[in-house]
Order: C-alpha cells, then sequence, then structure tokens
C-alpha cells in the first residue's frame, strides 16, 4: 500500500510540475491590457466629491474606493454587464444594475443620519455574500474549495465571552470544547479531528499565525475577541496547498477595517452571572493616507465553578499607511495577557452528583501572548498582486496545580507540578497572484513561499507548596521533585506553493495546486529520572540527556473544481494531501493522566469534498455536501494503563481512519419571500446539520478493532435557530444538538469512575437567545445562554484544565451596553 500510495504521488507531482513549467512560459508571454472600463465618479446631494467610497461589483466579486476627486474604475478585457453598488457610512446605498462596460456614470448619495438596524443589515447584504469567498481574493485563491465567512456585524449572539456555540453556529460540522473562562481560549474541531486549542487549523489573524508554534505546538492560546471582528474565515482541508500541511484548514479572523471619519470610539460594557465584567473600547479612524484600527479588551469573572477566577488584557493595534493606489504598509501588535484559576476536572460520579463541584484550590493558568506582524501590498497593474507578510510571535504560558490520576485524592497541600512553555518564532510569507487570458478566458496564477523558525523551551518540575500562582520552579522546596525536565526545541520550516485557476468557460474551471514543504524538528534536553521506595526514600537519581531531529520533505497535491450552471449555482469539488507532525512538546511532558508511544511517528492522509452551494433569488442561501477524510497512521489517543498500572490516555499512533459524512447548510430569509414590502422587517431561519460516520480500517493497538468508531466524531451534530427583527430590536434563538461521541479511541472506552478521562461524552442539547436594541449613539443587548438550564459536558481533559470531566455552564445571562460616537 504504502509502496502504491509512493509511486502514485511521485505520478501526480510530476505532471503538474511539467505543467507549472509551461505556464510559466505561457505567463512571460502575455501582454494583456484592459480594452473595457466602467468608470465614474461619487457625489453627495450638494456636490460635492466623496472619497473612501466602496465600489462593489457583485457580477465579478472586485472592490475599489474612491479616490480624494470621488472617481473610481473597473478595467475589463471583453464587454460585458455588470451590478455594482456603492456604499458610504451614513449615506443611502446605490445599486445599478446591468452596467455595460464602457459607461461613465455619475453616483449620487443622499446623506442619512438615522437608519434602522434592519436597514443596515439589508444594506450590508447587497456588498457581497456572506457564504463563500470569492475564487479570488487580493492574493489568495479559494475556488473550488469549501469556505464559509461568518459576518460577525450580522450575529445577534454573545460577542463578549467569545461564544463560540453562537459565533460558528452556521459553520456545518464543527465540535466545541466549552469552558467557563469568559472565551480566554478557543476549541473548535470537526470531522474527527481533536478540538483541544484549535489544533488541527491553521489558526490565523488578519492572514497570520497566532499559535504557540505551527509546526511543534499548533495550540492556539490567544483568541481574538469577537467584539472586534469583522468577519471570520474558515477553509476547509484543502486550504493546506497554500496555508500549511493540517488536515483541518484554515480559520482566519479578520479585524476590523478603520473607520472612514478621523476618529471613530466605540465602547461597550458587559455584566453577567458569575461576577463576569467585561470592557471593550476601540479607535479608528481614517486622515489622509493613514489610518489605524485599535482595541483594549478587559475581562474578569469568577467562573461557573467554585475556583474559577479569571482575569484578561487584551491590546491590539492596527497601523496603515496608503503610499498610492498601488503600494500600502500595514502594521499589526497583539498584547494579550491572562490569569485563570482552574477548578479542575470531576469524575462521572461527581459530575452526576454536582457539576459545579470543586475539590482543587491550587490550580492556576497564566498565558503572556505578544504578536507582530508587518504587511506589504502592492499592485503592479490591474492583473498583478503582491504581498510580503513578516510576522512573529514571543509568548508564554504556564501551567500549576496538583493534578493526580484519581481526581477524587484530596490535594495534600505540598508540592505542585509546573510546566513553563516560552515560544519565540518568526517567519515571512511572499504571495504573487498574475491574472492572464487564455482565449477568451481569464485565469489566474498563485505562487508563494513561506519561511518559518522557531526556538521554544519547556520546563518542567516542582512548583511551590502555596496556593497562589507562584510560577517559579521550587527546586530548592522540592529538590526530589519526579517531574522535572528542561528541553530546547528548534524547527525550521520552508514550503513553496502554488495554485493556478484554468477557466475552461464562463461556468468550469479547474484549480490544481502543489506544496512542496521542508520540515525539520528537534528536542535538546534533559530529564531526571528519580525513584522512591514505599518509604518516600530516594533510590534513584538520574539524569538522561536527549537529543533527537527529524527532517522531512513532503510534496502535498490537490485539485479543486467548480462548475456554475446558473448564476448563484454552483457545483464544487475538491481534493487534496494532508500531513502532520509529531509535537515534541507533547512527548516530552510528564502527565500523570497521560503516556506517549515511542514509537510516535507522523500522519498523512487526504481531504475531499464534493458539494453543491448558492443562492435562490436571494431567498435562500444553501451549502451541501458530502466530504471524507483518510487518516493513515493517524495520531490520537486510546485508554490503558503506566508503569505503575494506572489508568492514562496513550498517545500513540492509533490506526488507519476514515471520517465521511454529509453536511448541510440552509438559511432561508422569510422576510424576503412573504414581507418584501416590509422594509424594516427582518426574518430569517437556518438549519445546520451533519451527519458523520467514520470506521477504523486497521489498528495495531490491541484494544482498537477494524470497524470501531473514531473519537470526536459525533453521529448527528445539528444547530437550528431563528433570528428576527423590527426596526431597531433584533433577536436569536438557537438550539444545537450533538449526539454521544468517544473521547478516545478504543472499543473498550467505558467511563473509569475514579479518572474522569476515559469513556463517551453523552449527546447533549443546548438553547440560547439573544436580543438587542439601538437608540440613536446606543445599543443595549442581552442574552440567557443555556436558558434551558442542562447540565452536561464536551471534554474530558487528561491535562489541564483536568484531568477529567470538565463542566460546561448551565444557564447563565448577560447584559452589554454599547455607545459609539
Amino acid at each position: 500500500m504504502k509502496a502504491l500510495n509512493t509511486k502514485l504521488g511521485f505520478s501526480l507531482l510530476m505532471t503538474p510540475s511539467k505543467a507549472y513549467k509551461v505556464l510559466l512560459l505561457l505567463l512571460l508571454s502575455i501582454n494583456s491590457f484592459a480594452q473595457h472600463k466602467i468608470a465614474g465618479t461619487v457625489t453627495d446631494e450638494k456636490g460635492s466629491k466623496l472619497s473612501a467610497v466602496e465600489v462593489f461589483n457583485k457580477t465579478t466579486g472586485a472592490k475599489e474606493y474612491t479616490n480624494a476627486s470621488g472617481q473610481f474604475e473597473f478595467n475589463y478585457k471583453n464587454q460585458g454587464s455588470h451590478d455594482i453598488v456603492f456604499f458610504k457610512s451614513g449615506y443611502s446605498i446605490v445599486e445599478q444594475i446591468s452596467i455595460t462596460t464602457g459607461s461613465e456614470l455619475t453616483i449620487v448619495l443622499s446623506k442619512i443620519n438615522n437608519l434602522s438596524e434592519v436597514i443596515i443589515r439589508k444594506q450590508n447584504d447587497k456588498l457581497q455574500s456572506i457564504r463563500k469567498l470569492n475564487d479570488i481574493e487580493e492574493t489568495a485563491i479559494y475556488a473550488g474549495k469549501k469556505t464559509e465567512v461568518i459576518n460577525v456585524e450580522k450575529l445577534t449572539a454573545n460577542k463578549s465571552t467569545n461564544n463560540a456555540r453562537q459565533v460558528f453556529a452556521q459553520v456545518v460540522g464543527l465540535t466545541i470544547n466549552e469552558s467557563s473562562d469568559g472565551g480566554l481560549q478557543l476549541s473548535i474541531g470537526g470531522r474527527g479531528l481533536n478540538p483541544n486549542r484549535t489544533a488541527n487549523f491553521n489558526t490565523r489573524q488578519n492572514g497570520y499565525d497566532i499559535s504557540a508554534d505551527v509546526l511543534g505546538y499548533p495550540e492556539s492560546y490567544y483568541a481574538t475577541p469577537t467584539e472586534a471582528l469583522e468577519e471570520i474565515q474558515v477553509i476547509r482541508g484543502a486550504a493546506s496547498l497554500q496555508y500549511g500541511t493540517q488536515f483541518g484548514g484554515l480559520i482566519n479572523f479578520k479585524i476590523k477595517t478603520p473607520a472612514l471619519q478621523p476618529i471613530e470610539v466605540v465602547t461597550r460594557n458587559t455584566i453577567g452571572s458569575y461576577g463576569l465584567y467585561t470592557n471593550f473600547t476601540s479607535l479608528s479612524g481614517t486622515k489622509g493616507k493613514f489610518s489605524y484600527y485599535t482595541f483594549f479588551n478587559y475581562k474578569k469573572g469568577n467562573g461557573y465553578r467554585p475556583n474559577s477566577n479569571f482575569e484578561s488584557k487584551n491590546y491590539f493595534a492596527n497601523l496603515n499607511y496608503k503610499f498610492n493606489d498601488k503600494t500600502s504598509l500595514h502594521f499589526d501588535y497583539t498584547y494579550y495577557h491572562y490569569l485563570a484559576q482552574q477548578a479542575g476536572g470531576l469524575t462521572d460520579e461527581q459530575f452526576n452528583e454536582n457539576p459545579r463541584q470543586s475539590n482543587r484550590t491550587r490550580n492556576w493558568f497564566g498565558v503572556n501572548w505578544n504578536l507582530y506582524a508587518l504587511r506589504l501590498k502592492h499592485r503592479f497593474d490591474e492583473n498583478s498582486d503582491f504581498s510580503l507578510q513578516l510576522f512573529g510571535l514571543n509568548a508564554s504560558r504556564k501551567a500549576l496545580g496538583f493534578r493526580d490520576n484519581r481526581i477524587t485524592t484530596p490535594d495534600p497541600m505540598a508540592d505542585r507540578d509546573l510546566i513553563i512553555g516560552d515560544f519565540v518564532n518568526w517567519g515571512a510569507e511572499a504571495r504573487y497572484l498574475k491574472r492572464y487570458y487564455i482565449g477568451e478566458q481569464k485565469s489566474a496564477f498563485l505562487i508563494g513561499a513561506k519561511y518559518y523558525q522557531s526556538r521554544n523551551t519547556q520546563q518542567q518540575g516542582p512548583g511551590s507548596s502555596g496556593s497562589n500562582a507562584d510560577f517559579n520552579i521550587a527546586i530548592d522546596e522540592f529538590p526530589n521533585y519526579q517531574n522535572q525536565s528542561s528541553f530546547i526545541f528548534p524547527n525550521l520550516n520552508l514550503a513553496l506553493f502554488g495554485e493556478n485557476i484554468f477557466k475552461i468557460n464562463s461556468n468550469f474551471t479547474i484549480t490544481p495546486g502543489f506544496r512542496i514543504e521542508k520540515i525539520k524538528t528537534q528536542a535538546q534536553g534533559t530529564f531526571q529520572k528519580i525513584n522512591k521506595d514505599l518509604a518516600g526514600n530516594l533510590i534513584l537519581n538520574e539524569t538522561t540527556t536527549e537529543n533527537i531531529a527529524k527532517d522531512r520533505n513532503l510534496f502535498l497535491l490537490g485539485v479543486g473544481v467548480s462548475y456554475k450552471p446558473k448564476n448563484g449555482v454552483e457545483i464544487y469539488g475538491n481534493v487534496s494531501q494532508n500531513y502532520r507532525s509529531v509535537t515534541f512538546s507533547d512527548i516530552f511532558t510528564v502527565n500523570a493522566s497521560q503516556a506517549v508511544d515511542p514509537n510516535i511517528t507522523d500522519e498523512k492522509g487526504y481531504t475531499s469534498d464534493i458539494g453543491i452551494r448558492g443562492n435562490i433569488a436571494h431567498k435562500l442561501n444553501f451549502d451541501s455536501s458530502i466530504f471524507g477524510l483518510y487518516y493513515n497512521d493517524k495520531i490520537g489517543q486510546y485508554d490503558g494503563t503506566n508503569a505503575l498500572n494506572q489508568i492514562v490516555k496513550i498517545t500513540a499512533n492509533t490506526g488507519t481512519a476514515f471520517t465521511y459524512g454529509f453536511e448541510t447548510l440552509l438559511d432561508w430569509n422569510i422576510a424576503k419571500t412573504y414581507f418584501a414590502d416590509k422594509e424594516n422587517l427582518s426574518w430569517n431561519v437556518f438549519t445546520n446539520s451533519s451527519i458523520t460516520g467514520s470506521s477504523y480500517l486497521k489498528s495495531n493497538i490491541p484494544s482498537v478493532k477494524k470497524g470501531d468508531k473514531v473519537e470526536f466524531v459525533p453521529l448527528y451534530n445539528i444547530k437550528t435557530g431563528t433570528s428576527f427583527g423590527y426596526k431597531n430590536f433584533l433577536s436569536s434563538i438557537q438550539f444545537t444538538y450533538l449526539s454521544s461521541q468517544l473521547s478516545s479511541a478504543s472499543s473498550n472506552s467505558s467511563n473509569n469512575v475514579l479518572t474522569g478521562i476515559s469513556g463517551s461524552i453523552p449527546s447533549y442539547y443546548v438553547a440560547d437567545i439573544s436580543t438587542s436594541y439601538k437608540w440613536k449613539n446606543f445599543k443595549l443587548e442581552a442574552g440567557i445562554n443555556n436558558f434551558t438550564d442542562n447540565s452536561y459536558f464536551t471534554r474530558r481533559a487528561t491535562g489541564y484544565p483536568g484531568p477529567g470531566i470538565i463542566p460546561s455552564d448551565r444557564r447563565t445571562f448577560y447584559t452589554t451596553l454599547q455607545y459609539a460616537f
């Protein structure tokens, strides 16, 4: 089988290689220029020229802004007609239908001071689709991929605590690890991928990486506050060609763009259950060629359970300078710090008895994050775009506490386990996109490269016997502490990637792509072997040195197809190779509830999607697809015992697995269907359903049998709801149901009464309601999460914040007051 895969991969690699050589020769010989254009001027009612007006071509997806003279221009090679929308905050929106090339337009926008929330939302709908990304956006290609875009401005939800269950309600097939820490971290997965800290997705903010270490520790401890977001972009498995090797795909948090006026201030204060208080204040504006967006976000709360206090501070600054219409420079800085007390996990018996209880009073978790990014964007001409992004991270995470394998064991109030991780990494990513013609059809070629290096450190040792968040190694107090290690993880990654949209005709495109990866991961350090007899006397204390390096060269291939039989409907499909490397930082952490197979290897496989999506008469949005994920040497966990015969989860290659299913999203605009003449009325109903099957095809693990279900795969994953609005009042109700799922790969995964780490995650349902009302510059938001007051959980943790069952919040309330000026 491996030989067959190797031959097939080599064959696939050669064909695209030859194709790209031919393509490059074609590009060198192409010298196309615009022959037709649509241009014009935008003014107000008094005839004054309006700059920074958003001009959106709904037909092609292109977007421009008027210059200082109020002028805009679109250029095309061929004749045709286009639908164009003109928008500027504080003015009426204007839509021009079937404008032919060669037209010279004069557009007049009327000044409007008080638009209702419903009308504003309806106007924003005209600007662009919220269901998928365009085939080309800046220097990225999305043709033939399964993409979903969340328009955050349209959400009526609990944004103050990043409620992922509500925020990602219309993204199909996601599973979510919930917590009660005010949304300090995001943990989402799907299609059999572990949700823990979104480690199976490439997680980005404004297009740059934000996880701890993309290769060695791809976990996201920082979550961009929802209140700061313009949209969230989700691109599934085929995104590996442009964004990395991971099976999950890409999640990109796109922060709001600067206001068009010189200064705009928005401040939001939220209070809620269990002592929740948050403040979000943003400042933004545009003055000439300079623009900025900055925010400060503060959160604190007591948490749903005792010993769950948290406090966080998040600062962000975005500075932009536009040299001219072709070149701009953008700088981002993110600071994030939080400290959270952790109540620990529960056994099944404890959870059923009282899910709010806690017997851990000395467990703490701290994060300090500093992100930097500098991006240069340049347009050589109307068909050639270039971007260069430099990014870096200087961060740390510290975990401290008593984590005995037996959750019911009382804390002896002695030493605690302390793990300190420091992350220092930086990278650069360059992209060049060229649009060109083959005959009468416009195609596009993307070539890019990425350099990434990191030097992370991890130290494990004794924490103090105190109760506070003391993150200093207490080696003097506990010199013979058994879990001691110190490691450095130098990692290096070089990647070259490319894609090409071949437009066969006006309706059909084929987009092949490739990614060449060089990955070198290393682990250098020492760990202690310390044994004691039954009386606690030291009988062994020796130091072991490790120096391990793994060097891989990968060739990932993929292809996407898109067929648009008529306007508003698209049939798409894609398949790509994927890869996940072993992370040394997990392997060299001693955990009382977890062990690692010393023979663990990298994971390889494929992802694919086939679906149909579109919009029917602007009344029904839909996206239905079938998918498949094939994992060879899948990295997972199974239930076993350690050297002391204690029940633990063992991280290993659990086998060859296949996950498959059907996903569909339907969003019906009832107001537009039955009440089209009611301008101030909005009413939508959506259903988001996923039916997922899974099976292990083979495994060397004795407890994992052929045909066993794959972990983290609920058969049914359903979210449905409705949103209603009239004038300035908006509301939404959402219902979520997930059937039971396994927490580890094992046919004998029964619930263990002592540890809480083994067993299934039972089925659950939860319902939320959110409302908002706007009056002048004020907006009042309020809601109830889990208003049915259900008791449930989504996670059995092996380490922090456990080990054991982590209960989800029961009924909680929140109220937000916003003021903008």
